[in-house]
């Protein structure tokens, strides 16, 4: 049988179209480099793009009614004299958002130099008295000082200790809230609303020009308070001297001596 020969393999090729892709892809990864280089310089120290205190409009605040424009103010101190580039707008929302009365804020670069900050405020929804004296507090329990010159109709809420956490404020914040909510228009006769014992809320309403305190149990608090109003004027004849009653059994109301 004939032997059969060998073949030798063909050398391999050198692959310039690949190495003179990569040395393209690689000096347009350095040129794009040393453009965005001389683009961040030109941002950085271009007189244009300064923030200034010159500038009434440098920086914009909406949304702000009760917190302090000056604590507001105070975030972006550190900003002005330098390029609106480097202000680090993630760590100026944090610090705005830890003012106690703003929930949520956007600050944004308005090119070439102003800064726009849009702020939401804390609704609050009742005064709670404490050591300290009176505060406001939101629907999440969270505590607000009391603005300057500003005027609120709420109800005290009573319950709420100092030292509290927020998640303890916001247990007693939820009671006060179905009360509210099963009240209704009803609620503009209740001054004070404590909620220290949550199965057995206590209201303080104004009846005859004078205030008496209701038990009211953990529910039911609408259909309740309307029977007590519709009772109270024969209650009162037998008992002129009563200041509270106990409203937790639906079928009766309880004079406490």
């Amino acid at each position: 049988m004939p032997r059969e020969s060998k073949k030798t393999p063909p050398a391999p090729r050198f692959r310039w179209k690949l190495v003179l892709g990569v040395a393209a892809l690689a000096a347009l990864g350095v040129s794009s480099a040393m453009a965005a280089f001389k683009v961040r310089q030109f941002v950085v120290s271009d007189p244009q793009f300064v923030l200034s205190r010159d500038r009434k409009d440098a920086i914009t605040i909406a949304g702000l009614h009760y917190a302090s424009r000056s604590v507001v103010q105070h975030v972006f101190a550190g900003d002005y004299g330098r390029s609106i580039y480097l202000i680090p707008l993630a760590e100026r929302r944090r610090r705005l958002e830890a003012i106690d009365w703003i929930e949520s804020a956007t600050v944004s670069r308005v090119w070439p130099d102003r800064v726009v900050v849009r702020l939401r405020e804390r609704q609050p929804v009742a005064f709670v008295n404490l050591d300290r004296g009176v505060t406001l507090i939101d629907a999440h329990g969270k505590l607000l000082e009391l603005p300057a010159q500003a005027q609120f109709a709420f109800p005290v809420l009573r319950g709420i200790k100092e030292g509290d956490s927020e998640e303890e404020c916001a247990a007693h914040v939820a009671t006060f809230l179905r009360v509210q909510a099963e009240m209704g228009y009803l609620m503009k006769e209740i001054s004070e609303v404590d909620t220290a014992d949550p199965e057995n809320v206590r209201l303080i309403a104004q009846e005859d020009n004078r205030a008496v305190t209701l038990l009211m149990g953990e529910g039911s608090y609408g259909a309740r308070y309307q029977n007590f109003v519709k009772h109270y004027p024969e209650i009162i004849k037998r008992s002129p001297n009563a200041r509270m009653f106990d409203l937790r059994l639906d079928d009766r109301i309880t004079v406490k001596e």
